[in-house]
C-alpha cells in the first residue's frame, strides 16, 4: 500500500501482495550539507575565474523562471556576494529571467526568484517576441537559427544558473538549456524543439531523444551549439530533492560540470526494475504537480517505461487548471497520432508537440485518468475517464489478468523506472 496524491487530497491505494512488484521511489540519499554551504562549496571551484572579472565589466546572470524550482532564492544571494567581494559593482550586474517562450514574470515572482538581493540587482525577464533585444548568432549544424537575448549576447562576464532535472526528449534539464531554449528567440526555441522529431514524415520522435539521455540525442546537441555561440564564464547548477531544497550544487565549465550534475541526477532519481508491468499507478504527487495537463503529462512519460505495450495505466492527475494552454486540446481534433504528428511537421508548436506524445502513449498503453477535466474531453484525448482512484482501480482490475503484476509510483515527476 502506498498514499497517493490528487491535487490536496491523499488516497491510500493497495494492490495484492502477490501482484505489486515494488513501490517506485527515487532513491535520493541526505544531503551532504545544507543547502546554503552546497552552494559556496560548489562556487569554491569558481574563484579563480570569478578574481579575473573587472570592476568595470558589466556580469549578466541567467536564471530560470517561477516554472522551474532551482534554489536561486539561496544561490542568487551567494553567487553575488562572491561577485562583490571580487570587485564587481552590484550596479553592473544583471539577472537574466530565462522564460524561453513562457510569460513574463510578475513582481512576487521576481521578489520570490532572487530573494534577498531583490531591489539591489536589476532584473529583467527575456523577450522571445522582441526583434529588438535579440541577436543573431548564426546556425548550428542541422540548419536551427540562433537567435538570444542582446543583454545576454553583449554581456562582458556570462553566468548561467538553473537546476539539473529529467527533460523528457532534451534528456536533461539545465546547463545549456539556459541559453536555448532559455533566452532565445521563439523562432528558436520551436526549431530545436522540433529536432526531436525525425526527418521522414510519418517516423516519429528521433529514438535518442528520450528521458535521461544525451549520448546521439538531437536537441541536446543542438543545445550544446548554441551556448558554444556565446558560452558562460561558467554555470552554477543544483539539484533539487522531492522537498525542492538543494541536494547538491555543480559549478564550473559550462559542459563539464553539467555532465557532473546530470550523473547525479542519474544516480539519485533512476529506479532499476527488473520487467514491466500490466499495470502502473502513478500520481503526479499533486498540486502544483498535477496543476494541468501538460505539466502531468511528465508523470504519464516517466511512469510509461515501467509498463508492458498494451498495459494499463492509472494516473493520477487533478489538473485545477485544465490543459495549460489554451490551444493544446485543439490538436486532439485528429483521430490518431499518426495524423496528428502529420499536422504537426506542417506547423510545428510545443503544446502540439506534447499532445502528439501523450496520444502516442494512449494509443501503446490504456489509461484511466483520474482528473477534474470533462469526460467527453479526455475520451477524445484517447484516455478513459474516473471520477475517482477507487473507481479507476476497480475498471483497471477488469481490464488486467488474473495473474498480473503491478507498480505503485507516488511522485511520478521525479523518478524514472530504467529496465535492465
Amino acid at each position: 500500500m502506498a498514499d497517493l496524491k490528487c491535487g490536496d487530497i491523499s488516497y491510500p491505494v493497495t494492490i495484492p501482495e502477490q501482484h505489486l512488484h515494488a513501490v517506485i521511489r527515487p532513491p535520493v540519499e541526505a544531503a551532504a550539507g545544507t543547502p546554503e554551504g552546497l552552494v559556496l562549496q560548489a562556487l569554491e571551484g569558481c574563484i579563480e575565474k570569478i578574481a579575473r572579472f573587472k570592476a568595470s565589466e558589466k556580469v549578466v546572470i541567467v536564471t530560470s523562471d517561477i516554472t522551474r524550482p532551482t534554489g536561486s532564492e539561496i544561490y542568487l544571494p551567494l553567487l553575488v556576494r562572491r561577485l562583490v567581494e571580487a570587485g564587481v559593482q552590484e550596479r553592473d550586474i544583471e539577472i537574466v529571467i530565462a522564460l524561453g517562450i513562457h510569460r513574463k514574470q510578475t513582481e512576487a515572482e521576481h521578489r520570490k526568484i532572487v530573494g534577498e538581493i531583490y531591489g539591489r540587482i536589476k532584473v529583467s525577464d527575456h523577450e522571445c517576441d522582441d526583434p529588438g533585444s535579440l541577436v543573431y548568432l548564426g546556425e548550428t549544424s542541422r540548419g536551427i537559427p540562433v537567435e538570444i537575448n542582446r543583454t545576454v549576447a553583449e554581456a562582458d562576464r556570462l553566468i548561467l544558473t538553473g537546476a539539473v532535472t529529467f527533460h523528457y526528449f532534451a534528456g536533461f534539464g539545465g546547463g545549456r538549456k539556459s541559453i536555448l531554449p532559455g533566452v532565445s528567440s521563439r523562432k528558436s526555441c520551436m526549431a530545436s524543439h522540433f529536432s526531436l522529431l525525425n526527418p521522414e514524415e510519418g517516423s516519429g520522435r528521433h529514438p535518442k531523444a528520450v528521458t535521461g539521455n544525451l549520448a546521439g540525442n538531437p536537441v541536446h546537441e543542438a543545445m550544446l551549439e548554441a551556448c558554444a555561440m556565446r558560452p558562460p564564464e561558467f554555470i552554477l547548477n543544483t539539484v533539487l530533492g522531492p522537498d525542492k531544497k538543494i541536494l547538491a550544487a555543480f559549478a564550473g565549465d559550462w559542459r563539464e560540470a553539467h555532465l557532473e550534475g546530470c550523473r547525479f541526477y542519474a544516480r539519485s532519481f533512476s529506479y532499476p526494475i527488473a520487467e514491466r508491468a500490466d499495470l502502473v499507478v502513478v500520481s503526479c504527487g499533486g498540486y502544483p504537480k498535477d496543476i494541468n495537463l501538460i505539466q502531468s503529462h511528465k508523470s504519464m512519460e516517466y511512469a510509461s517505461r515501467a509498463l508492458k505495450p498494451g498495459g494499463v495505466m492509472v494516473l493520477l492527475a487533478e489538473c485545477r487548471d485544465g490543459y495549460g494552454n489554451a490551444t493544446f486540446f485543439d490538436w486532439f481534433r485528429f483521430a490518431h497520432s499518426a495524423e496528428l504528428e502529420s499536422a504537426l511537421r506542417k506547423h510545428y508548436e510545443i503544446n502540439g508537440q506534447t499532445a502528439w506524445s501523450l496520444k502516442e502513449k494512449a494509443e501503446r498503453f490504456r489509461i484511466i485518468l483520474v482528473s477534474q477535466l470533462p469526460d467527453a474531453e479526455v475520451r477524445t484525448m484517447g484516455m478513459i475517464p474516473a471520477a475517482a482512484p477507487h473507481a479507476a482501480l476497480e475498471l483497471a482490475f477488469s481490464m488486467l489478468p488474473a495473474d498480473y503484476s503491478a507498480y505503485l509510483i507516488p511522485e511520478g515527476g521525479v523518478v524514472l523506472p530504467v529496465l535492465g
